[in-house]
Formats: structure tokens, sequence, C-alpha cells
């Protein structure tokens, strides 16, 4: 007994000391941020972001990653922030990759001050959320016009921490010019009824058009039509009418370990022109669809719960007029769907979720198509996202990885980040517009959270919504008696055994119901690329870093077989096929 009062006097002691010494030798880190009243004049919402770099050549809204490069960003919420009004950042902003400003590293940086511009949106859910438009840029908050920063000045971070910092927001973000049409790439930009209904305010969709050869002389064909998905295209790219410039400097790739890899480029769109042109090369339309949303940089083109009916938007009202324009069949023995990652995700759901309105995908390199393989995680059976099951150890999940298997960061640091740069789904990243495409929406508006997203415990309830409605094997799986017929042929999905972001496991659980189906049988292709990394597109001839660029021509000679074994009795097969 007196051992253990001793004991408990010391361990009070012990406390008091570390208390006290911890409240004379911890200083307040306190940095003031504002924006001037020259570059804006009214309040504003949004997130405002204070960001340190270590290099000095780039600003450092340009060095932020999640990555092994990773520079110490911090964020927080701004409402009705009026200018030459202070924003105070102290300890307990929460930041990545350090927690809090009491952890950076001691030494010399680059500072810069962001403002993410928010705007009210009422939407017909009879919620009011306030979310980044997208202004031109594919929701990018490091180049969205409007975007407010600040010039980088240059701070050391001492053992006494950081006081008396004030940063002004003095420059905006300018405008981005709209691309212009050409002699073979068009424009077009519709207002989408069902989404100005749903975001209450009017919302458009763009794409770009590229027409075939002898669009103008040949008035009389009409033509099928190729949807090439993916991220956000500022214009219609990998198409160039011209050899690589003579001049360009050559530009290193760090992802392929490749100089001149702006030159490959250039020399590829350059080959594409010419293959478009050759006399047996059938002639099409594609396109490239702009659909961005104030939650990421496309809509993933399914409708959804908090982003709308994007899904509806595009295969009922976007298409249709273009088809329209440019004498599309507008048909859906016609129609092809194609992309890799985000890309491949979208033509497998939307083939899936439109069944009869498009005739075939070409899903390469797919997000997760399987949630129990949401990439390392299984939503159903897992209890959190973050850390791997154990009793006794306590071991983080990979998120990213090279072809060696070398880990890039895990899942919970790609969502601390999310975190910094927006709560409520709001950060414009991967794992947010995930859950803003995927979740029900919540009370307040916004997605309700697969996870927890600082400590990665899965939600259960939100886990099921997903499951019911975009895990695609498990709708398949599902519904095979009403949708097999309709797909049979139709499915098509290519993946690189050592994608960067573990996707080709849910491509194996994909096509373990794929080949066990005999009722039909889904009479399609999986195939994979030996030691192939992301983007892998089903190119057993070349490098990733040249099949990557030849999205446009590389599935139609199979597209060109799918029509010609399908297309109903009576379908115009030869006025789009002159040479």
């Amino acid at each position: 007994m007196k051992l253990l009062k001793v004991a408990s006097v010391f361990a009070a002691i012990f406390l008091f000391a570390c208390n006290s010494t911890s409240t004379k030798t911890s200083p307040e880190n306190i940095i003031e941020v504002s924006f001037s009243g020259a570059v804006n004049t009214q309040s504003l919402d949004g997130r405002l972001l204070l960001i340190f770099a270590d290099d000095k050549d780039v600003e450092p809204r340009f060095q932020v990653s999640e990555r092994l490069d990773a520079q110490p960003i911090f964020g927080r919420n701004v409402e009705n922030l009026k200018p030459n009004e202070k924003v105070t950042f102290n300890d307990s902003v929460f930041g990545f990759p350090y927690e809090s400003l009491s952890q950076i590293k001691q030494g010399e940086y680059y500072v810069q001050a962001v403002l993410h511009v928010y705007e009210t949106f009422n939407l017909s859910t009879g919620q009011t959320v306030k979310l980044p438009m997208d202004n031109g840029e594919g929701q990018q908050w490091k180049t969205s016009p409007g975007n407010l920063y600040s010039t980088p000045i240059k701070v050391t971070v001492t053992k006494d921490g950081i006081s008396d910092l004030h940063i002004v927001l003095d420059q905006v973000i300018p405008e981005i010019k709209a691309p212009e049409d050409t002699e073979w790439i068009k424009h077009v930009r519709l207002k989408s009824e069902l989404l100005s209904e749903f975001w209450g305010r009017d919302m458009y969709l763009g794409a770009h058009v590229l027409l075939p050869k002898g669009f103008e002389e040949h008035p009389e064909a009409k033509y099928p039509l190729m949807v090439f998905h993916g991220h956000f295209p500022s214009d219609f790219g990998g198409f160039r009418t011209t050899p690589p410039d003579v001049n360009l400097e050559p530009e290193y790739s760090d992802r392929f370990h490749l100089d001149g890899y702006n030159i490959i480029q250039q020399q590829e769109a350059y080959n594409f022109y010419k293959r478009w042109n050759e006399p047996e090369f059938p002639r099409f339309l594609i396109i490239e669809i702009q659909h961005p949303t104030p939650y990421y940089d496309d809509s993933y083109a399914v409708n959804s719960a908090s982003q709308g009916p994007y899904g509806d938007a595009i295969t009922y009202e976007l298409i249709p007029h273009i088809e329209k324009l440019f004498r599309g069949q507008g048909e859906g023995w016609s129609r092809f769907l194609y992309g890799g990652s985000t890309g491949g995700w979208e033509s497998l759901a939307v083939q899936v979720k439109y069944p009869d309105a498009y005739n075939g995908c070409f899903a390469a390199c797919p997000d997760p198509i399987d949630f129990r393989a949401y990439c390392l995680t299984n939503i159903y059976e897992d209890d959190n996202a973050y850390y791997a099951k154990s009793t006794h150890k306590k071991i983080e999940i990979p998120s990213q990885r090279d072809y060696l298997g070398n880990v890039r960061t895990t899942v919970k640091e790609d969502n601390h980040l999310e975190l910094v740069l927006g709560d409520k789904s709001r950060s414009g990243g991967q794992f947010d517009i995930w859950e803003a495409t995927y979740s029900p929406q919540a009370k307040d508006g916004y997605p309700e959270r697969i996870w927890n997203k600082y400590t990665g415990e899965i939600n259960k309830d939100v886990a099921e919504f997903w499951k019911e409605n975009y895990d695609l094997r498990y709708i398949l799986e599902r519904d095979w008696d009403k949708l097999g017929e309709k797909l049979k042929g139709k499915i098509h999905i290519y993946c690189g055994d050592m994608d960067n972001y573990y996707l080709n496991n849910a491509v194996y659980l994909m096509e373990d119901f794929l080949e066990s189906t005999t009722d039909p049988y889904y009479d399609g292709e999986v195939d994979y690329g030996d030691r192939a990394e992301h983007c892998w597109n089903g190119d057993h001839e070349n490098p990733n870093h040249i099949s990557r660029l030849r999205y446009n021509s590389m599935y139609v000679p199979k597209i060109m077989k799918r029509i010609l074994e399908t297309a109903p009795e009576g379908a115009d097969l030869t006025s789009w096929r002159y040479k």
C-alpha cells in the first residue's frame, strides 16, 4: 500500500512537471491570411489552404502531393469572408503530412495561400450546399478561374515556431479561353434540363467531336459513334494535323522514365491523323465528353444521389443532340464506349446501366468494379479502410505502388490529404469522388461517408447502398437473368497485373463471375498485361507509354466486327463506309 501511494505521488509530480514544461516551451504557431479588396470586393465562401514547399522554382500550390514528395499543407473552411478580414491558422488546424503546424520540421520554406471559392446551390432535394463550381478547368483547385492566391514568400521555421506572419491573397486565377472549332474538331455545349433542375441553376454538358474524313463531301452518310470516356478534356486530345514541332524542347516523363515524351505524344497524335485519313479506316464520330461536377472533373457518367442524373443527361440529352448535329446513326447498335481508369469504370458502368443504348464497351484499368476489392479494401467485411486486420500489429494499407511493388502512399495518407483539401467530400480527390458518386445523400445535402475520413472506420450501411447501386460485379450477378442477353458480347476488360492502384484485384473477381456465367455465357473478353502498370489497355505489342496514346484506333477492328455481326436487319452499313 505504501509503495502504491509513493508511486502515485511520483506520477502526479511527473504529470505536473510535463504539463508545466509543455506550457512554457511549446509556442503557438500563428499565421494570418486575408484577401485584398483589390482582387475581389465580395464576401466569399470556400476552402482556405496554406502550403509550405521546399522548391523555390515551382509555386507551392503545384507541389501538393500525397506521395513521397509530399509538401506540408493545411486547410480550413471560411464563410462570408470579407476583404481584408483575417483568418488564423494555428496548431489546431488539420494538415498533411503533418497534422499540426507544430510538427513541421525546422528549416526554410516557401509559403503560399490559396482560397478555393465555393458557390451556393439550392438542390431540388431541398438542401442547400456550398461547393466549388467548375469554371472551365476541370475542377482543379490549383488552376480554377476565380480562385485567389498569394505570392509565395520565404519563411524560416525555427524551434520557436512561426508567429507574426500575415499572408495576403493578392492575385486571382484568370478565365480560361474556350477552344475554337477547326476543320476536324467541333465543340458542343448543351444546357441540360435534367441537371439544371437538380442543381437549381443552369448546368451544362460539353463535348469535343472529331469528324470523319469526307464529312462535308458526304451529306448522305450517317455515322456510328465512339464515346471516349475519361477525365475532363480541355480539347480533343491525341489528334494533330502536323508533325511534331521542330523546336520542341524534350521533356522528361517521371511516370515512364522517358526523355522527350512530349515529342512522342505529338508524333503519335500525328500518326493517328494519318490513320484517320487512310482509305480503309472506317468513318466514325468520336467524342470526348465534358461533364465536370461541383465535386470532381467528371461525374462518372451515372445517376447519383449527390451529383444528380448525369447518366440520363449524357445518354438521353447530350448524345442524341450530338448525333442530330453531326448525322449520327442514333441507335444503340451504332454506339460504343471505351476509356481507361475512370473512363474504364464509366465505360463498363454505362454499358451495364444502359444495356440497350450501347453495343459494346472496352474498359481498360477500370476503377474498382467489385467493392470486395475496393483497391485493397473489402468494404463489406473489413472494419477499417486504413489498417490491415491484426490483433497485435498496426500496418497501414497501401494505395499506390510501382510495377515492382514499391509503395508510394497509403489509403490513410490519400484520405488525410483530401480531408485537408476539403471536408464533406469536397476535396476534388479520388476517394471523395467515389463517395460523391456512390453514396446516399446525407441530411445536410452532402454525400454520406463510406468511412470516417480521419480514422478509417467503415460505415456498413453506406457500404450496402454502394453494393446495391454501384458494385458492377454484384449488379451483374444479381441481374444477369435480365441483363445477360442484352450484354452478351459487349463486355471487354483489360488491366495490368501490377496496376499501380491494385485495380486488377477487382478485375479478377469480375472475371471469375463472367467466366462462370452459362445462361448465357457473356462471350466477351478479360485480359491482363504482364507486369503492366496502370492504364494497360489490351495491347501486348507495345509498351504502356505508347498504347495509352492509341485508344482511338486500337479497338476499331473489334468494333467493326461487332457492328457487322449485330446490326439489325435494314441497318445502314454502307453510307459511312466510303473511302
